[in-house]
C-alpha cells in the first residue's frame, strides 16, 4: 500500500507457529502485513497515551480547586454547564 508520504520498509519479524497460524485464520497470509501494522500503531498510540499518563502525574496540586470541597457537585454542575472553554 503505498499512499502520499508513506513508503513501506521491508521488516523480518519471528512470531510463534501458534500466534503465526491465528494471525493467518483472522487476516490471511495477503494480509498479515496490514494487520501486524495496525496492531503495532494501536500498541504505540497506547504507550504514548500512558507515557504522557505518567509524565502528568504530580502536575496537579492536591489541593485549592474548585471540587475539593464536594466533588460529585462540581461534575455535575460541569455537567450541567457543558462544554465551555478551559480558561473559564
Amino acid at each position: 500500500m503505498c499512499v502520499l508520504g508513506y513508503v513501506p520498509v521491508r521488516v523480518h519479524i519471528s512470531l510463534d507457529e501458534d500466534l503465526l497460524r491465528e494471525l493467518d485464520e483472522l487476516a490471511g497470509e495477503r494480509g498479515r502485513s496490514a494487520y501486524i501494522e495496525e496492531a503495532v500503531r494501536e500498541r504505540l498510540e497506547r504507550a504514548r497515551r500512558w507515557r504522557a499518563l505518567e509524565r502528568a502525574i504530580g502536575s496537579i496540586p492536591d489541593t485549592g480547586h474548585d471540587w475539593d470541597e464536594d466533588p460529585a457537585r462540581w461534575v455535575h454542575e460541569q455537567r450541567r454547564l457543558g462544554e465551555r472553554p478551559l480558561s473559564d
